[in-house]
């Protein structure tokens, strides 16, 4: 029954593979960033019934020990933002709402979460690709020593080097790509935030595009450490590779796809750890709320 619940509780209701929160605000009502909880169009802060925000799923109530606001305050809070139209799904969701209402931080598990796979997973993709292109580009097809060593050849030659030039291009290239998503989506500024917000995201954004670079030269270098033959040389290059290749039982080509993934985890973990720093040593603020309505 609602008139159990507690003002300013922490509503959290399941979805088809998330959930979905709000503030309870009294008289069975509850205020929620409505977002994508409809459907794909995404919605404003709004006060809707206790039935209409759970959809028939039920709910459960997160408990926050130690909450920075009472339970009234919540729900001022809540209230003061009704109408505010700069809902996105990584920056500023439900759970954001909720936790800056009855904490003050605006933050959400599921976010960082989010935040958390995109460098393994793209590292992923990226290793594979890398490999793809090595495979095809060279003289010598294929990921046999030769194939490996001519492929990235080809690729370095695009920029008039070698083979440690193709290395950083396939890893710079991808870092690079990983670093300018986390910054259109988990790091991306908007006005409807508050300074420190703003000033941690904006930290972090150029973080990690330090951290692409700072993961393209650890794998250059890293080739020229760990294999038998030291250095740069051709020789130098199959031995370094296969080395780092052989730490997951693969060869040359598992070396590329290691040290070409290595700038994507770089710049992810890089962009989002000092945001995650850089807003922890910072003084709270309040977001500068923004009641911008849609395009018509």
């Amino acid at each position: 029954m609602s008139d159990s619940i507690p003002i300013g509780a922490h509503l959290v209701t399941p979805r088809m593979g998330y959930t979905h929160h709000g503030v309870y605000v009294g008289n069975g009502n509850v205020i929620h960033y409505s977002g994508l909880a409809d459907g794909l169009n995404a919605g404003p802060v709004e006060q809707r019934s206790l039935e209409e925000f759970t959809c028939g799923k039920g709910y459960s109530i997160k408990a926050h020990l130690g909450a920075q606001f009472t339970g009234e305050q919540a729900a001022g809070r809540a209230r003061s933002r009704i109408g505010e139209y700069v809902y996105c799904v990584f920056s500023n969701n439900c759970e954001h709402f909720c936790e800056w209402c009855i904490n003050g931080d605006h933050n959400s598990a599921q976010a960082n979460n989010g935040a958390a796979a995109a460098g393994p997973i793209g590292a992923t993709a990226a290793g594979l690709a890398a490999r793809a292109v090595v495979a095809a580009g060279g003289t010598v097809v294929g990921l046999s020593g030769p194939g490996v060593m001519s492929g990235l050849a080809s690729v370095g030659g695009i920029v008039g080097g070698g083979a440690v030039a193709g290395v950083a291009i396939l890893g710079g290239v991808q870092g690079v790509a990983m670093a300018s998503l986390v910054n259109n989506t988990v790091l991306k500024d908007r006005p409807g935030l508050g300074k420190r917000e703003r000033d941690s995201r904006s930290v972090g954004r150029y973080a990690s595009y330090a951290g692409a670079a700072a993961g393209s030269a650890g794998g250059i270098a890293s080739i020229s450490i760990f294999g038998t033959v030291a250095g740069l040389s051709g020789a130098g290059i199959a031995s370094g590779l296969a080395a780092i290749g052989s730490v997951v039982g693969g060869g040359m080509a598992m070396g590329v796809a290691i040290v070409t993934a290595a700038p994507v985890v770089a710049a992810a973990a890089a962009g989002y750890g000092v945001y995650k720093l850089t807003k922890f040593g910072s003084a709270p603020d309040a977001p500068a709320i923004a009641h911008s309505k849609p395009p018509q």
